[in-house]
């Protein structure tokens, strides 16, 4: 009885120190969240907290050890050397605009001008003459960071209209704005025209904005999903890494239409 004592103890210890803090991109956060659930499911003595605000928020808050794990929606900078890396999935970046807007592909010369204010009218590119709602993300965002790098654009460059924070803002504005653009992860987009949400992603210089063309790396506006720490990961931090990287969980990724890494 002494025995069954002492590891029923052993065990409550144990159990307080099983609890992640997870922080960042709100891109990942739907998917890391599923993950977890399922991770607690099978490990009834985990609790594991998932919290948005940006992949900023989730580097900085993983460096300084108020998070176990951030969530960055894109590839770590040489400045960010610090921190390690651990790529969940890959996922594209859509332009989208409202289901009837009558465009159907954009190419970059065409988003550039719009985001500098070079073309402030639909009838530029063909659509109907009414003015250009352009939806721009704010700073922290690593959809932000890709547009920029991918569109060769300085955010001082950009004349927005409106600016969101995570992607359901993106898909509102625009499903409630018939003249707006926006940008927004793919898997976001797919997900809620899906579900009968009034946005239509972009062709992209004549490439479908699908997860298909994500993975067999034709989509020109990609980038991996990452939970990053600040050393390698131990104890339960690596325990759910390496859950969160394997094919237990590829179900989950496509559901949310990334791409899962196959190592």
């Amino acid at each position: 009885i002494a025995g069954l004592g002492l590891i029923g103890l052993a065990a409550h210890n144990h159990a307080d120190d099983r609890r992640l803090t997870i922080t960042g991109s709100s891109t990942m956060a739907p998917l890391v969240m599923e993950m977890a659930k399922r991770y607690e499911q099978r490990h009834a003595e985990v609790r594991i907290d998932v919290q948005t605000g940006g992949s900023t928020r989730g580097l900085m808050d993983a460096r300084r050890g108020t998070a176990d794990i951030g969530m960055i929606s894109r590839a770590l900078t040489e400045k960010e050397a610090d921190m390690v890396g651990h790529a969940l999935a890959l996922d594209g970046v859509t332009l989208i605009v409202h289901s009837d807007n009558p465009l159907t592909q954009i190419d970059k010369a065409q988003v550039r001008a719009i985001y500098t204010g070079e073309i402030q009218r639909w009838s530029a590119l063909g659509g109907p003459d009414q003015p250009i709602t352009v939806v721009h993300k704010a700073e922290g965002r690593s959809t932000l960071e890709v547009f920029l790098a991918y569109f060769e654009l300085k955010n001082s460059e950009v004349r927005p209209d409106a600016i969101i924070g995570d992607n359901q803002q993106g898909l509102k504005t625009v499903a409630g704005n018939r003249t707006s653009i926006a940008y927004v992860s793919i898997g976001a987009a797919v997900y809620e025209r899906d579900r009968g949400v009034a946005i239509k992603p972009l062709a992209l210089s004549g490439v479908a904005p699908e997860t298909a063309r994500v993975r067999l790396g034709e989509f020109p506006l990609s980038r991996p999903l990452n939970l990053v720490t600040a050393n390698a990961p131990r104890g339960l931090a690596g325990e759910f890494i390496t859950f969160a990287r394997s094919a237990e969980v590829h179900d989950l990724i496509e559901a949310q239409f990334f791409v899962p890494i196959v190592d």
